[in-house]
Parts: structure tokens; C-alpha cells; sequence
């Protein structure tokens, strides 16, 4: 429950002080009652550590008027929420339009009722703490609510990092490779100037690209030799594999995984597979995906090869621009260069893995 202090704070803001020391009079047994001469010094009281839970404010003012003492408290965070009731012997219409456009709540005009001034702080106080106590109450529920979609999403991203680390198990044991590349893919993303969620999204969905492997028969995943024709058509097979396995799903990051499954091998001049796609006919998350999955296998043992150096794969890499890869990623590759090589170093094959891919910074 809001707290609630047992005299609470009235501000009367007025440049004349026999105006003051009316409406002291009328609140002062129930109230603490601060008073200011000017808007200056209403600001600074307003804002101050034992700040007024009302203001009731003059708008006839030397200087700074009512009107513009009031934006200035609507325009600031810490004073937004402090309801204004204008006291004026200005009654006509337009003022009163005026006062509740620039955030006022209530109009007393003067000479003013003792009994209207008591009712009238009375309920806009009572409305005020109301709204406090209704605004933590959404403060606390949206808080749980968050609370619990994160431990929701935390569980979904620790079975998703860990059916992917599975289907990738029998070529890369420790499990890094998804990682790795997964974080090569934001680094890309981000370097291409994408979105938060759509980064946030890749790095989820790029460790599921090679899901469809779990269809894959050992003989061929890990044969140490080339493949035959027919071991490499079959092989070709767990792109859509994968994408049947992810299709369906209400998920963002699952429907972007089914993505990045079936087009992480297209190429960009169209010699890929399994559709043979050409250019920005393949999808984005595709396109990167491809980049950051080729890097990490010519930079890592593999049953039918040992690691190549950095330099020949960025070689490799560089040779393919245009070809194998779209000309756009391969420059954000080399432009997140030294992002790559960190995330490279600190997911080395076998070291601890954590339980969850980290974003590069």
C-alpha cells in the first residue's frame, strides 16, 4: 500500500501575500502548508526532497505566469504526477481551457469558499494517492509478469541451445560450434545495422541451423573422407530436414530458425542448396547465418579436416564475396573483425560452456 504521511504537504503559489494567507488559513489545521511568492521558487520547492502532494497555483504572476509554472512541472519527471488546482480570479472560459491543457485537474476562482477550497484538496488528494496505489499495483503485476516471461524465455532458449548442441553433438562434441557461430551471426547482424529483435532473434535461432542433421546417418556425417554423389545428395537433405522439424511454430525465433535452417547452404550466385537460390532471394537471417556457419567450420577440426589458419579462412572467405556470400554481409564480416576474433577466443573448443549464447557488445 501507497504510503500515506499524516500531514501531508499543500504548496500555495501567489504573488500577493494576503492571497496566501487565505488559503493558509484554510488548510493550515489539516496541512502542512509551504508557500512561494513566484514560479521560480515553486519549481524549486516542487522539486525539492519534501516536495507538496498539491499545488494550488495563481496564474496571474510577474515573471513566470501560472500557466507556464505548470507546463514547466508537467515536463518533469519527478513533478508530473503533483496535481495542480489553479486559483485565479480569472474565470473566464478560455483560461479555464487553457489550465487543463497545460495538465491543471481543478479551477478555484477568487474570493474563494473556505468549504470549496477544503472539498476541493480533499478529493484531488484522495484521487491522488488512489493513483499512486493503482500505479504500484501495475508496477508490481507488470513486474511478476515480466518476472515470469523471463524465466519462460530463459527455459525455452536453454532447450532450444541444448537440442541444437545435441544435433551437432557427433561432429562437434563439445558443443561450442553453435556458440560460436551464433554469435558470429549477431555480431554480423548488428554490424549491418539491424534491429535489437531481430538480433536477439538470430542469435536464438542460428544454433538450430544444422537441426536437420539428427536425420543424417553417422556413415555419412562423420565419414573422415569425401563424400560420393549419392552420400552428398543425402547429406544436402538436412537443410529441409530441419525445416520440416521447425515448421508450425507460433515462436519468432522458431519461425526465424526454420528460415535459417533451410537457407543457411543457398549461395549467392545461385549454385546452393536445397532451392537454389540466387542473390536477395534468399533471406537475410539466411545470408548471414551462412557467413558466420562457413567461418566457424574452416576454423575448427572436423572429422574430414583439421582447422584452417585465420588468415587462409578470411582468405577463403574474402575469395567468396559475390559468389558464395552476399557482398553487403561480407563487409560487415570484416567490418565486426575484431568483435569476431573476441568471440572466437572465448569460446574455444572445449572450455566451459555457458548454458546460454552471449550477444556480442
Amino acid at each position: 500500500m501507497t504510503y500515506k504521511p499524516e500531514r501531508q504537504v499543500v504548496l500555495v503559489v501567489d504573488d500577493a501575500p494576503e492571497n496566501i494567507d487565505v488559503l493558509a488559513g484554510i488548510l493550515s489545521s489539516n496541512y502542512r502548508v509551504k508557500v512561494a511568492l513566484n514560479g521560480k521558487k515553486a519549481l524549486e520547492i516542487a522539486s525539492s526532497d519534501d516536495a507538496p502532494h498539491i499545488i494550488l497555483l495563481d496564474i496571474m504572476m510577474p515573471g513566470m505566469d501560472g500557466i507556464d509554472v505548470c507546463k514547466r512541472l508537467k515536463e518533469n519527471p519527478d513533478t508530473k504526477g503533483i496535481p495542480v488546482v489553479f486559483v485565479t480570479a480569472k474565470g473566464e472560459m478560455s483560461d479555464e481551457t487553457q489550465g487543463f491543457a497545460v495538465g491543471a485537474v481543478d479551477y478555484i476562482t477568487k474570493p474563494v469558499n473556505p468549504q470549496l477550497v477544503s472539498a476541493r484538496v480533499k478529493t484531488h488528494l484522495a484521487l491522488y494517492y488512489q493513483n499512486k496505489h493503482l500505479e504500484e499495483v501495475v508496477a508490481a503485476r507488470t513486474s511478476e509478469l515480466n518476472s515470469a516471461f523471463n524465466k519462460l524465455k530463459a527455459a525455452s532458449i536453454d532447450t532450444i541451445l541444448r537440442l541444437s548442441r545435441a544435433a551437432d553433438y557427433k561432429d562437434d562434441d563439445t558443443g561450442v560450434h553453435v556458440i560460436r557461430m551464433s554469435n558470429y551471426a549477431a555480431a554480423v547482424a548488428t554490424q549491418l545495422g539491424h534491429d535489437k529483435t531481430f538480433i536477439e532473434n538470430l542469435l536464438w535461432a542460428a544454433p538450430m541451423h544444422d537441426i536437420g542433421k539428427i536425420g543424417i546417418p553417422d556413415r555419412i556425417l562423420l565419414k573422415p573422407g569425401k563424400l560420393d554423389k549419392e552420400e552428398w545428395e543425402f547429406m544436402q537433405r538436412h537443410s529441409e530436414m530441419g525445416s520440416n522439424i521447425l515448421m508450425g511454430s507460433d515462436s519468432e525465433i522458431i519461425q526465424l530458425a526454420e528460415v535459417v535452417a533451410l537457407t543457411h547452404h543457398e549461395k549467392w550466385d545461385g549454385s546452393g542448396y536445397p532451392r537454389g537460390l540466387k542473390g536477395e532471394d534468399i533471406p537475410i537471417s539466411g545470408r548471414i547465418t551462412a557467413i558466420a556457419d562457413v567461418f566457424d567450420a574452416l576454423t575448427t577440426k572436423r572429422p574430414y579436416k583439421e582447422p584452417f589458419s585465420i588468415e587462409k579462412s578470411f582468405a577463403i572467405i574474402k575469395e567468396g564475396k559475390g559468389k558464395h556470400f552476399d557482398p553487403n554481409v561480407v563487409d560487415a564480416f570484416f567490418a565486426a573483425e575484431e568483435n569476431i576474433l573476441k568471440i572466437k577466443k572465448r569460446y574455444q573448443d572445449g572450455s566451459i560452456i555457458p548454458m546460454s549464447p552471449l550477444a556480442p557488445n
